[in-house]
């Protein structure tokens, strides 16, 4: 059985979602018409086909969900990682650079703040919520869609995705592993060689911000430049 956390922020869009209180996150958000319906319905017969798999040995129906749910992430990730077309709004450095102050601008009231990346249609977090998890996603997202928009002039543009993917790490190897992951995605897309060549995210400010500690708000605040 899954661990059972003594309170916890459960909802369903889509698909259900667990956020336990008081543990990390890793969140994607993607722009909207980054996967287009003919590539959302490939991935959602992957997932079917992937579902009609019997368990692993020793694996429990939870385990097996959590599984599939990282394979098809893999799936959707390298595809917004390969595109060159379609959305892709935060390739303009003004539009990522807002994107990242609106990031650092939650920390600590909000959440606390362990590492991100803005890419050109997507972004990552890995954050522990201190607002219900629903209503910082719901500032955080609608704040940057005002605010894009009016930039790129596109005021009555839908800008993200309906619904995130998140995920939380079960334990420490795998909190780290995720940080690795966020921090090396410019790289994995061909933006940059090294992780701290890229200007919007965690990986570029490591020099200040020890890894595995959360963001202070001092210099979250010297951040927002």
């Amino acid at each position: 059985m899954p661990p059972v956390y003594p309170t916890s922020e459960a909802y369903e869009r889509h698909l259900p979602h667990q956020i336990p209180e008081g543990f990390p996150i890793f969140i994607t958000c993607n722009l909207k018409g980054a996967i287009p319906q003919e590539v959302r319905e490939r991935f959602l017969r992957e997932r079917e086909q992937l579902e009609r798999e019997p368990l692993r040995q020793n694996e429990t129906p939870h385990a097996r969900r959590t599984r599939h749910s990282k394979i098809i992430f893999a799936m959707t990730d390298g595809y917004l990682d390969g595109q060159t077309t379609g959305p892709l709004h935060l390739r303009e450095p003004d539009a990522a650079k807002l994107v990242e102050n609106a990031i650092l601008f939650g920390v600590p009231e909000r959440y606390k703040l362990f590492a991100y990346c803005v890419m050109p249609n997507h972004i990552h977090l890995l954050l522990t919520p201190v607002w219900k998890y629903r209503k910082l996603m719901q500032g955080l997202k609608g704040y940057t869609a005002f605010q894009v928009n009016h930039l790129q002039q596109r005021r009555d543009r839908v800008f993200w995705q309906d619904e995130s993917y998140d995920h939380w790490p079960r334990d420490e190897a795998e909190f780290f592993r995720i940080i690795a992951y966020i921090e090396n995605n410019p790289v994995a897309a061909g933006l940059c060689t090294r992780p701290e060549d890229w200007p919007w995210s965690s990986a570029s400010k490591r020099s200040i911000w020890p890894l595995g500690v959360p963001l202070s708000a001092e210099k979250a605040l010297m951040l927002q430049t």
